[in-house]
């Protein structure tokens, strides 16, 4: 079962002892208009609950993660922005890739682009092979560019550099177009011109 993600929002608002906020911030409007936009887009589909919380009520909360100056933007208890109006780029990134980790990916997959000569190869042996898949271009949509790393990164580590393509097969991550060779029987002698990725096999 998916879980939902989580984003917290602590405003300039609220009161504390004899502090009390009384002028509206204006960065924190902008922010909640961008996190709503953005869900009605960019992140559609994507199961997320949003909590607003009044910063000084409880500002101790968002300082022992980082966050000390409102608006303060969490993503499943990270903060992620602070102190400006949000930039969507990174919300969309973040809730993407935590969505990604929390979920499994049902069938099959090719990430990749169009320029890509391996992705090609991918293709053309699942084309051959008369399976059905899906191709995600990661340069055309950054959703399919933060689900691959949001993916990918957890199985070989985040200091590892991604390549594509990177596939799944019944929702199991195989790897690149030399992984998938060897699932359907093909024999292809390995390129070491073109270089060694995280998944490439040894010389």
């Amino acid at each position: 079962m998916t879980e939902k993600v989580s984003i917290t929002v602590f405003r300039w608002a609220g009161s504390w002892g004899p502090f009390k906020v009384k002028i509206p911030c204006g960065e924190c409007a902008l922010t909640l208009d961008i996190i709503n936009d953005t869900l009605a887009h960019e992140l559609a589909g994507i199961d997320v609950t949003v909590d607003i919380r009044d910063w000084l009520n409880e500002w101790w909360k968002p300082l022992v993660k980082g966050g000390w100056h409102a608006p303060i933007v969490m993503v499943n208890g990270k903060v992620i922005s602070q102190g400006a109006a949000l930039n969507r780029g990174l919300l969309t990134q973040s809730v993407i890739e935590n969505h990604s980790i929390q979920s499994e990916l049902d069938g099959n997959h090719i990430y990749g682009k169009e320029s890509c000569p391996h992705c090609a190869r991918a293709k053309g042996y699942l084309d051959d092979a008369g399976v059905e898949y899906t191709f995600h271009d990661v340069i055309r949509s950054e959703r399919a560019l933060y689900e691959m790393l949001g993916r990918v990164k957890p199985i070989v580590g985040p200091a590892t550099p991604i390549t594509v393509p990177q596939i799944w097969i019944e929702g199991g991550h195989i790897g690149g177009a030399d992984q998938l060779s060897r699932i359907l029987h093909k024999l292809v002698e390995p390129n070491y011109d073109r270089g060694q990725c995280s998944i490439s096999p040894e010389r």
